[in-house]
């Protein structure tokens, strides 16, 4: 069932998360040149285009965020936290990570808080390797029952290029090397080995008589 509303209260309300939403672009897209963003709804979707001098397909982190902003922007249903994480999840891994972990805490359902973990993927937690495999960010979301904390961990994949991981690989890492291409003789070919020479035998001296 539609809920009537007055042109006015819409205005307001569409203008309140558009402010919203251009103050969150503006904190978390600032080293992409974010310059702002147009908001188009239409009958059967809303469109959310972001303008940046950086055009980029994937700006990081900071997009994981976003997709909780709007989904998480008035979350009073478990099933919207539900969606929003594993949507993330699906995301993540889909733009080429290696694992990746989800953990939301706070007051998701009734009084008591609580935490949800979602992992899908690869993931260290130990070693030095984490110090340059996983990528972590935590964001803080004010909601009316209080603060919803959310903790992003993605696993890089190994790149000996450098651009979308580090070059170093794993420890545990094996690398297997492809043999080369052995060339066949099209012909049967026969070759004859000269035969060893033979061993000078060394004289023997002659036997000594003693007195």
């Amino acid at each position: 069932m539609a809920v009537q509303i007055s042109k006015k209260r819409k205005f307001v309300s569409d203008g309140i998360f558009k402010a919203e939403l251009n103050e969150f672009l503006t904190r978390e897209l600032a080293e992409d040149g974010y310059s702002g963003v147009e908001v188009r709804v239409t009958p059967t979707r809303t469109e959310i285009i972001i303008l940046a001098t950086r055009q980029r397909v994937f700006f990081g982190i900071q997009i994981i965020f976003l997709f909780f902003f709007l989904c998480l922007f008035d979350l009073d249903v478990m099933l919207v936290l539900l969606r929003a994480c594993y949507g993330v999840l699906r995301f993540i891994m889909e733009s080429g990570a290696k694992g990746c972990e989800v953990v939301v805490s706070g007051k998701l359902r009734g009084q008591r808080a609580k935490s949800m973990k979602f992992v899908d993927g690869l993931m260290i937690h130990s070693g030095d390797p984490v110090n340059y495999y996983v990528d972590t960010a935590v964001r803080h979301v004010l909601l009316r029952q209080g603060v919803l904390g959310i903790k992003v961990k993605i696993m890089l994949p190994w790149d000996p290029s450098g651009k979308i991981g580090p070059k170093k690989p794993l420890p545990d890492h094996v690398s297997i090397v492809e043999p080369k291409d052995e060339v066949l003789p099209t012909t049967p070919v026969s070759e004859q080995k000269a035969a060893k020479p033979e061993a000078p035998v060394m004289p023997q001296g002659a036997p000594v008589s003693t007195p």
